[in-house]
């Protein structure tokens, strides 16, 4: 028995679905579309973390200038996660300094001949700026590795010093 067009009943192959062909493509497609978009997730929350680093060290900058325009000097050491007090009185010049984002990480404080530099270490690669502008030199390494709190060592990329520190 003849259709109308042409081919027999027998002969006409019906699809009411899709190949398996078909349907790898479409999922190799959507992993490779979930991989890029997963990494650039990932990329946008090392971005946001290490804003929050430099963020947080120009904070601590701020409350260590107050802190030496009324003592005329800077604090010894600092303890991150606790407040900034005055050793003299009942002025608290930050409640809480900050840590570092990502737990195990903690940032570094150095004094120095009465002038001091927070380092702290960006994940991103790509937010290094060729020179830093405080120490007017490459900002690819600092003098000082972060530290884990595990106490393994990683190199530093990132510092800000007080404004008394020449070049």
């Amino acid at each position: 028995m003849m259709n109308k067009k042409g081919l027999a009943l027998s002969e006409r192959r019906e699809s009411k679905g899709f190949t398996l062909i078909e349907l790898l493509v479409v999922i190799i497609i959507l992993g490779f579309l979930s991989a890029l978009i997963t990494g650039n997730f990932f990329t946008s929350l090392k971005k946001g973390r290490d804003a929050k680093r430099k963020a947080d060290l120009e904070q601590i900058t701020r409350a260590l200038e107050m802190y030496y325009e009324d003592k005329k000097a800077y604090p010894d050491s600092l303890t991150f996660g606790s407040s900034l007090p005055d050793p003299d009185s009942t002025k608290v010049y930050m409640q809480k300094l900050p840590d570092d984002p990502t737990s195990g990480k903690t940032y570094e404080y150095n004094l120095t001949s009465g002038s001091y530099r927070l380092y702290a270490c960006l994940e991103n690669s790509q937010q290094i700026l060729p020179y830093d502008s405080l120490t007017q030199g490459p900002s690819m390494t600092c003098s000082v590795s972060c530290k884990n709190k595990s106490e393994s060592s990683i190199s530093c990329i990132w510092a800000v010093s007080s404004s008394d520190i020449s070049p």
